[in-house]
C-alpha cells in the first residue's frame, strides 16, 4: 500500500518542562537536552519522521524553548516550502483563551487552525522527548487497513514498571481498555510478566481528532490530556487499535526510552558505549540527523611516559582533546578538554567543558560551559557531593550549566 505523505501532518509535542530531569532542564526544554554527544532528544522523532518520508511537521513548544528553536532553525532548515515540505515551530499563543497549554490534547486544540487550514486525512502525534527508531509508515498502513479512528503504538514493559505509563488491554489488536498510570497494571494475556503500554505515539483520522478534542474542551472535570481523558472516552465508541512497535534498529530487543529522570538519562547514554548497544547510531540505513558546529576531529595527546592518553569504550565528539588522561565508558560532547592525569569513568560531559589536571570523575554529568578546577573529585564521596550538586537516587551527580566553583 502506497501512502501519500501529503495526506499526513505530524505534530511533535515538545513543550514539556521535564522537571524530573532538573538541573539539565533548568535552562532548556526537555526535548532540547543533549544526548549521545552530538544529538538533542528532539532529533530522534524528527529523524524518524524524515526517514519515514513525512515532511509536514509542526513542533509545539512552550517552556524554555529558545535553545530548542535555535537547534531546529540551524540544523533542520532543509525543506522546500514550495514542495509542501516544512518544519514549523509553533509556540503557545493563547489562541482560544487566556491559558497556556493545559495538557497534550489542549495543545492540539489551541492549534485547531492548522487542522482547519490543512485538512489532512491523518494526524501523527509524537512526543518530543523519547529516544527510539521507528518507521511510522508501518503504523500508518495498519491504521488505514483497519479503518481505525485512532491507532496507538504500544511497547512491552515489565509489569513492575508499567505503572508509569498508560496500560492497554488488547484483543486482536483492538483496544478494549486503557488506564493511565494504574496502581495495579493488568498484564498482557500473552505474557503475564509484561504489560502493553502506550508509547505516546498516536495516529488519528481528522474527524475523530477534531470531534473528541472539542468535546473534551467542554468538560470541566477534564485535564485535557490524551492519555487521561481523550483515549478512555473513545473506548467502545470508536475504532481504536494498537500497533505493536517494530524497531528500525533491527535488533531482537526493541529499544524505546521515555527519558524522564536523571538515572534513566544516564543509563540511556551509558548504553551507547556498551559493546553491543541496543540503540545503533551507526546504522546508515536509518540515520539520526542533528546540527553540529564546525570542529576539528577529536584528538588524543601523549606526552611522556606518565602522561599516556587512554580512551576506552567511549564516544568522543569533534573538537575534544584528551591530553595525557584516561577516559573510560563515557560520552563527551564537542569541544571538551580533559587535561593530564585525569580519570573519567562512566561520565557524560556536555559542550565546552575543561577538566583540570588530576581531576577524578565517576558517574558524573557535567552540563555546558564548566571549568572544572584542578584536582576536583566527584563521585567518590556521595555525602560531600550532595552538599554541592544534585545527586540522583542511583548516585549520579549533576554539575549544572555555567557552574562556578
Amino acid at each position: 500500500m502506497n501512502i501519500n505523505s501529503q495526506e499526513v501532518t505530524t505534530f511533535i509535542l515538545a513543550g514539556g518542562k521535564g522537571e524530573r530531569l532538573h538541573p539539565l532542564t533548568k535552562d532548556r526544554a526537555k526535548p532540547a537536552v543533549p544526548f549521545g554527544g552530538i544529538y538533542r532528544i528532539i532529533d530522534f522523532p524528527l529523524s524518524n519522521a524524515i526517514n519515514s518520508g513525512l515532511r509536514k511537521i509542526y513542533v509545539f513548544t512552550q517552556y524554555k524553548s529558545l535553545s530548542l528553536q535555535r537547534h531546529i532553525r540551524e540544523g533542520w532548515n532543509i525543506f522546500s516550502r514550495e514542495l509542501g515540505e516544512f518544519i514549523d515551530m509553533v509556540p503557545a499563543q493563547k489562541r482560544i483563551g487566556e491559558e497556556w497549554y493545559q495538557g497534550t490534547a489542549d495543545s492540539v486544540l489551541q492549534n485547531m487552525n492548522i487542522l482547519e487550514d490543512e485538512r489532512p486525512m491523518y494526524i501523527l502525534i509524537l512526543s518530543g522527548d523519547q529516544v527510539y527508531k521507528m518507521d511510522y509508515n508501518r503504523m500508518l498502513r495498519q491504521h488505514i487497513e483497519k479503518k481505525a479512528d485512532l491507532t496507538i503504538s504500544v511497547f512491552e514493559v515489565e509489569r513492575k514498571d508499567a505503572h508509569r505509563f498508560g496500560v492497554l488491554k488488547v484483543e486482536d489488536d483492538r483496544i478494549t481498555k486503557f488506564i493511565e498510570k494504574p496502581s495495579e497494571p493488568a498484564p498482557d494475556p500473552g505474557n503475564e510478566d509484561f504489560c502493553l503500554v502506550s508509547m505516546g505515539i498516536y495516529i488519528f483520522t481528522l474527524e475523530a481528532l477534531i470531534r473528541n478534542i472539542m468535546d473534551d474542551a467542554k468538560r470541566t472535570d477534564s485535564t485535557h490530556d490524551f492519555g487521561k481523558d481523550i483515549i478512555p472516552s473513545m473506548i467502545g465508541k470508536y475504532n481504536l487499535y494498537a500497533y505493536r512497535f517494530i524497531d528500525e534498529n533491527k535488533k531482537e530487543t526493541k529499544y524505546w526510552k521515555d527519558i524522564g529522570t536523571i538515572d534513566s538519562y544516564w543509563e540511556s547514554n551509558m548504553d551507547l558505549v556498551n559493546l553491543d548497544p541496543l540503540l545503533n547510531l551507526y546504522d546508515r540505513s536509518w540515520p539520526i540527523r542533528t546540527f553540529q558546529e564546525q570542529f576539528p576531529p577529536a584528538k588524543t595527546v601523549f606526552s611522556g611516559e606518565n602522561r599516556k592518553a587512554s580512551v576506552t569504550d567511549s564516544m568522543i565528539s569533534g573538537g575534544c582533546i584528551i591530553s595525557g588522561a584516561r577516559v573510560n565508558h563515557s560520552v563527551l560532547s564537542t569541544n571538551v578538554r580533559v587535561n593530564s592525569y585525569c580519570e573519567i569513568n562512566d561520565c557524560i560531559i556536555f559542550d565546552n567543558v575543561n577538566v583540570g589536571r588530576y581531576s577524578r570523575l565517576k558517574k558524573v554529568i557535567i552540563d555546558k560551559n564548566v571549568q572544572v578546577p584542578r584536582g576536583t573529585e566527584i563521585g567518590y564521596n556521595p555525602e560531600y557531593d550532595r552538599k554541592r550538586f544534585f545527586v540522583s537516587e542511583n548516585g549520579v551527580a549533576v554539575v549544572p550549566k555555567n557552574y562556578k566553583w
